[in-house]
């Protein structure tokens, strides 16, 4: 669905034109188009990997396009690097808030750019000035002498703004997950400052996942889908045709579930191979409890900020638990550590295979048998034969390609690497495997083995809790899924029972929980 300007006659703040990147192995973006009016707050949404990172990336200047043609404010970008970009009154307001603790508001407001005087730094001319911004133009009233410490983390992103504005040479705002590190509550505030950098022209664009947001607080959206735009929605009342959340999700899926994954059958135990009760971290985490039976395939789902990754971390021991319990197979788990997890029973397929699931210069049958090398050592040493002979059986088993188990690991492609990590756990028969993205940049071919085997592992009798972004994947494997959003879990559905659109909206805070 392709719609005209909403602000006839004002013009582009930015105008990309059929932008492709690719990298090796992957076409991130294919001809992709994105236009920003001036004056407007224009969403950016669509899937993991749709392809928004890198198109913001390519404005930043942080990575090159292979083709295609971008325009700032009307006038051709030559050259596109981060000081150009500056220059020309982009700006860049990250998820994270990257301020120093202990400096002022001021100083928070001003580092890089400060003022001076006759006798060194101005330091009420910037409090003066940075408290005089923050009112007049973001609406909130702060203290210049405050520290950063001291704020909370909506005032904080409002200091972050700030400083990106301070200059005022900005023209083009780009708001990146800017609520991903808010509470529900903080949001209203961030959103209340949005507005009065509208009324005052400035041009915006916002990328985030929570959809709900991006009804309430833009003007158009645009949606990406496997590398492309595949649409322009107006969201406004004012103007026709006007959409809601379920028409952006729609537009984002695109897709059906198919023959990709495997027949199951989806068999109640009664044995819990893993529960959870009152997991809180201090920090994301408030009171998650869950279950996984002994042979279900339970899928967790999140967004970004949402918690999922922070979930994950803690119960493998890579993250600090304030309270709560971890029961694997009905026994208590020592999930303080890494090591102690997997001899709990615990195995973890990491979301970053390659730095945190495989030693690329490794061989594969190194690789493989990483945690499992008292069973192919004799005394403290380690019997070659034996640990060469079961990475071939483990090759063979998950039809790695190339052949042969003395291959190294880095030569392997995406889809074949994540073979090899699950192998790895494969071998050690957990009781629990926690399956963090496990076909994140994997084809489909490769997709479709790793589905099977996640199958074989539940038919078998082992607890996988499968965390992932895509709601297909997870209708499509899951018995059931579990939603957490602001690290609560908001939803446990029966995934026979629900269907894409239900899901996303769930997960994007577009619908309410039942």
């Amino acid at each position: 669905m392709k719609a005209t300007s909403l602000l006839e006659g004002a013009g582009s703040a930015l105008e990309m034109e059929t932008v492709s990147k690719t990298f090796p192995g992957v076409r991130a973006l294919d001809r992709a188009n994105l236009s920003v009016s001036r004056g407007e707050v224009h969403g950016l949404v669509g899937e993991n990997g749709a392809g928004k990172s890198t198109i913001i990336k390519i404005l930043a200047g942080v990575y090159r396009a292979d083709a295609g043609k971008v325009n700032v404010d009307g006038a051709p970008l030559e050259k596109i690097d981060p000081a150009s970009v500056h220059r020309l009154g982009v700006r860049f307001i990250h998820q994270e808030i990257s301020l120093v603790p202990h400096f002022s508001v001021a100083e928070s407001v001003f580092l890089g750019q400060e003022q001076t005087g006759k006798f060194g730094t101005a330091k009420r001319l910037m409090r003066q000035r940075a408290e005089a911004f923050l009112t007049e133009t973001l609406g909130v009233e702060l203290d210049g002498r405050a520290l950063v410490r001291d704020l909370s983390v909506a005032e904080r992103k409002l200091v972050q703004i700030a400083r990106a504005l301070i200059d005022g040479q900005a023209k083009l705002v780009v708001f990146d997950e800017p609520t991903a590190v808010l509470a529900a509550a903080e949001v209203q505030t961030l959103f209340a400052a949005i507005d009065a950098l509208r009324q005052a022209g400035k041009s915006m664009l916002y990328v985030s996942h929570y959809l709900n947001e991006i009804h309430q607080i833009c003007d158009r959206v645009t949606v990406f889908r496997n590398g492309t735009d595949v649409g322009v929605m107006n969201l406004r009342q004012s103007q026709e045709p006007q959409v809601g959340v379920p028409e952006i999700i729609r537009l984002m899926v695109g897709r059906d579930i198919d023959d990709l994954y495997p027949q199951r059958q989806h068999t109640k135990r009664k044995q819990k191979a893993l529960e959870v009760t009152d997991l809180d971290d201090g920090q994301r985490l408030r009171g998650v409890s869950l279950t996984v039976g002994a042979g279900e395939v339970v899928g967790l789902t999140g967004i970004i900020g949402s918690g999922r990754a922070e979930l994950v971390d803690s119960l493998y021991g890579l993250r600090k638990i304030r309270s709560g319990q971890i029961l694997v197979n009905e026994e208590p788990a020592k999930a303080n550590s890494p090591a102690r997890a997997v001899r709990s029973g615990l195995a973890l397929v990491p979301r970053d295979r390659r730095n945190d699931g495989l030693v690329l210069d490794m061989t594969v049958a190194d690789n493989v048998n990483l945690a499992t090398l008292e069973e192919v050592s004799t005394l403290g040493w380690l019997n070659r034969a034996a640990a060469s002979r079961r990475g071939d059986e483990s090759m063979e088993r998950l039809d790695v390609r190339p052949r042969g188990s003395q291959a190294v690991s880095r030569l392997l492609s995406g889809g074949n690497q994540q073979k090899v990590v699950l192998g790895r756990w494969l071998a050690s028969q957990a009781r629990v495997y926690v399956l963090d993205d496990p076909t994140v940049g994997v084809d489909v071919g490769a997709r479709s083995e790793i589905y099977r085997l996640i199958a074989d592992l539940a038919q078998a009798g082992a607890g996988v809790l499968m965390c992932s972004n895509d709601p297909a994947e997870l209708l499509g494997m899951c018995d059931r899924i579990l939603v957490i959003v602001r690290g609560r879990i908001i939803a446990d559905i029966v995934a026979a029972e629900t269907d894409l659109e239900q899901l996303t909206a769930l997960a994007t805070g577009g619908a309410e929980a039942t």
